[in-house]
């Protein structure tokens, strides 16, 4: 059956929009964006970010300033040591007006080594051969590609910044860890986190708020084992259990410092590549986010979303999931349209509105939609 019909959704959208607040209230718009600001090569990112005239990045930049986060997550940006590509992308893209957008600036950011690309030495994927992007630590070609950068015009704790790329999917008790399919020697080794997964406490005001972000690997590309699969699965439950009390005493973080968040107000966000209700994800591990201590879903929608579901038909036409929560684009082919991007904010941080930037085709902006096959996911919160 098909998933609703464009008047039902777009009714929807608009009883669910988020109540308003007295315009007093001081908000903070948290938001992440899977911005596919990955290249084929090592070095390559670098360069396109060091002109001025690259056609994607002059898109993704007008989305970011379209939408104003005062705190924002970019997913698949690859890494570069130094904050060099950060700062390329700062100088010569967001901080120069768009098409008529506004230029806005971050004055602080962080990146970080991730997983992806990096060699294990080990044969992973059980081909009787050593090396290429599924014998990394997390599928890649070289090392940083698909990588993390998070935007912020408020203060980075950085001293207290926990990173966990380092952590071993074996150190999961009650892991999903395929130990039928791995070999001793790969269960012995392998991390986690397909990038990296990092708790990043933000000063906002008086308030401390942990940015905990991540990119879980797609629940795909594998086989009958359902490697990926089970791994998405476990690099959510990880942020499920590092907030939830009593349920991260076996975490440590790569410095070696124990156990989850002790106390403070949190926002999860990133492209978890899993939908609450539909796709190919094991067990549907968003679930566990959207179910986590303290969590509020906010629910953020678009009109775009209802749009492109009951235009591109297809697999769209089974899927159980409200078509007007979807933030990734992938057209009629299966699974379709998913909600896989996520900006949860915990108490007593207040979501006040909410949204995905995904335009209708009678928008000027729908010229932005092809920025990425990801909407960029925003939130204010209050608090």
């Amino acid at each position: 059956m098909f998933r609703r019909s464009l008047t039902a959704a777009l009714a929807l959208v608009v009883i669910a929009a988020p109540t308003a607040v007295a315009e007093h209230k001081l908000t903070t718009r948290f938001a992440t964006f899977n911005a596919s600001l990955n290249r084929a090569t090592e070095g390559e990112l670098l360069a396109n970010l060091s002109t001025k005239d690259d056609p994607q990045a002059r898109k993704v930049a007008e989305v970011v300033q379209r939408v104003r986060p005062d705190v924002l997550l970019l997913n698949e940006f690859d890494y570069v040591s130094g904050n060099r590509a950060v700062d390329a992308f700062r100088r010569n893209y967001l901080e120069v007006g768009q098409q008529g957008a506004q230029p806005i600036q971050y004055r602080h950011a962080y990146t970080a080594p991730v997983n992806t690309g990096v060699p294990t030495g080990v044969d992973l994927n059980n081909d009787g051969k050593i090396g290429g992007g599924d014998d990394a630590y997390g599928f890649g070609l070289f090392p940083g590609q698909y990588g993390m950068v998070v935007l912020s015009k408020h203060p980075i704790d950085t001293a207290a910044v926990r990173t966990f790329q380092k952590f071993r999917w074996a150190d999961m008790p009650g892991s999903k860890l395929p130990r039928d399919y791995y070999s001793k020697q790969a269960q012995d080794i392998l991390r986690l986190s397909s990038k990296s997964h990092w708790d990043l406490p933000v000063q906002v005001g008086r308030k401390k708020v942990h940015f905990l972000v991540s990119h879980p690997t797609p629940p795909t590309f594998d086989g009958p084992e359902d490697r990926n699969g089970k791994r998405n699965h476990d690099e959510i439950r990880f942020w499920a259990d590092y907030v939830n009390p009593g349920k991260g005493g076996y975490i440590y973080d790569d410095a070696g410092k124990r156990g989850g968040l002790a106390s403070g107000p949190f926002v999860f966000a990133g492209d978890q590549n899993s939908d609450p209700v539909d796709g190919d994800s094991d067990n549907l591990p968003a679930q566990l986010l959207l179910k986590a201590h303290k969590v509020i879903d906010p629910k953020p929608h678009s009109i775009g979303a209802v749009e492109a579901s009951l235009v591109q038909g297809g697999a769209n036409k089974d899927q159980r999931g409200p078509s007007w929560q979807d933030t990734g684009d992938f057209n009629d082919k299966t699974p379709g349209n998913l909600r896989i991007d996520y900006v949860l904010p915990s108490l007593p941080l207040i979501p006040v509105r909410a949204g995905v930037f995904w335009e209708p085709s009678h928008s000027p902006l729908a010229r932005l939609n092809d920025a990425s096959d990801h909407h960029a996911v925003w939130v204010d919160v209050i608090g």
